[in-house]
C-alpha cells in the first residue's frame, strides 16, 4: 500500500542528517548531494521517503563500497522514466539506486552522472514545483488519489508518469524563459 502523508517540517532536517553522512562517506566522489522528490517541496504531501540525488562523475566500485560502509545497499541499476521527446541518449537516463538498512531512516539515494539528462531533470522538476505551488498542490492531490484508488500499488508509477511528463514540459518551458540553472548543492 502506498501512503501519502501531509508535508512534514522535519523532512529538510532529516535530509541534512543523511546528506552529511553521505558527504562524509563519499567525499569528493560526490560532486553534488541534493534533496529531491516530493519531500523537498515545502508544503507538499508525499510518501514519507527522503529522496536524495548524489551526482558523480561515474558510478564505480569505490562508490559502492563507500555507500555500503554507511549501511546503504545497491538495490539495482535502473533506467529512469523518460518523458516523450526528452533529450539525451538512453544511457543518460540510467542510475544506481541505494536503500538504507532497515534500522536507518527510510530514504532512496539516486546516483546519477553529472550532466546526464536525468541528473538535470531531478533538479529542474524540484525547482519548478518549489516555484509553482499550485502545480505542486495539484500533483500532490493526484498522488493522494492514486494511492487511495489504485487496485494494484505496483502500477502507481505507470499511472503517475504521464502527469509527471506534463510537469516536465512546463518546467522545461519555465527553464527556457527564466534561464534556470541548478543552484548550489544542498549538502
Amino acid at each position: 500500500m502506498i501512503e501519502i502523508v501531509p508535508y512534514q517540517p522535519r523532512w529538510p532536517e532529516e535530509f541534512q542528517a543523511i546528506g552529511a553522512r553521505l558527504r562524509q562517506a563519499l567525499g569528493s566522489m560526490a560532486l553534488r548531494i541534493d534533496h529531491i522528490g516530493s519531500t523537498s517541496i515545502p508544503g507538499m504531501a508525499a510518501k514519507d521517503i527522503i529522496d536524495i540525488q548524489v551526482t558523480v562523475a561515474a558510478p564505480d566500485e569505490p562508490l559502492r563500497l563507500a555507500m555500503n560502509s554507511i549501511g546503504y545497499i545497491q538495490h539495482e541499476a535502473l533506467t529512469d522514466h523518460r518523458p516523450p521527446h526528452a533529450p539525451g541518449a538512453d544511457s543518460e537516463w540510467t542510475k544506481w539506486l541505494f536503500l538504507p538498512a532497515p534500522d536507518q531512516r527510510r530514504a532512496h539515494v539516486h546516483i546519477r552522472i553529472q550532466g546526464a539528462a536525468n541528473q538535470r531533470y531531478a533538479l529542474l522538476f524540484r525547482d519548478y514545483l518549489r516555484a509553482h505551488t499550485e502545480a505542486a498542490q495539484a500533483y500532490a492531490e493526484l498522488k493522494r488519489r492514486l494511492a487511495q484508488n489504485l487496485a494494484d500499488p505496483k502500477t502507481y508509477p505507470d499511472v503517475k508518469d504521464p502527469a509527471v511528463d506534463l510537469i516536465y514540459f512546463a518546467a522545461e518551458a519555465w527553464a527556457g524563459a527564466t534561464g534556470w540553472q541548478p543552484g548550489l548543492p544542498d549538502a
